[in-house]
C-alpha cells in the first residue's frame, strides 16, 4: 500500500519560496503510468491541483500558477517536492501530496500559512 507523508514549514513570509516534500513508501516515482500530485485547500475553499510529476520524469502544472511553481522528484529518496514562489497570503492553504493507482492515496496534509 503507498503511503504519503509532506514535510516542510508551516509558515512562510510573503515574496518567498514555499518548499514541500512529499516521501512516498510502497510504491516508486517511476512505476509506469503513476502520476504524483500536489493539491491544495484554502480556507474555506474547495481543492485545488497545483501540478504533477509522472513516472517519466514529465510536469504539469495548473495555469493560474505555472510561472511560480516547479515540482521536481529525488529518485533516490523516492521523493517528490514542490516549489511555489513568490507567495503571497493567498496561498495559504492544506498542502496535500496525492497519487492514484486503482485507489486514490493521500497524505494527511500539512498546514502552510503565508504571514509576515
Amino acid at each position: 500500500q503507498v503511503q504519503l507523508q509532506e514535510s516542510g514549514p508551516g509558515l512562510v513570509k510573503p515574496s518567498q519560496t514555499l518548499s514541500l516534500t512529499c516521501t512516498v513508501s510502497g510504491g516508486s516515482l517511476t512505476n509506469n503510468y503513476y502520476y504524483w500530485s500536489w493539491i491544495r485547500q484554502p480556507p474555506g475553499k474547495g481543492l485545488e491541483w497545483i501540478g504533477s510529476i509522472a513516472y517519466s520524469g514529465s510536469t504539469d502544472y495548473i495555469p493560474s500558477l505555472k510561472t511560480r511553481t516547479s515540482i521536481s522528484r529525488d529518485t533516490s529518496k523516492n521523493q517528490f517536492t514542490l516549489q511555489l514562489r513568490s507567495v503571497t497570503p493567498e496561498d495559504t492553504a492544506v498542502y496535500y501530496c496525492h497519487t492514484k493507482a486503482g485507489t486514490d492515496y493521500w497524505g494527511q496534509g500539512t498546514q502552510v500559512t503565508v504571514s509576515s
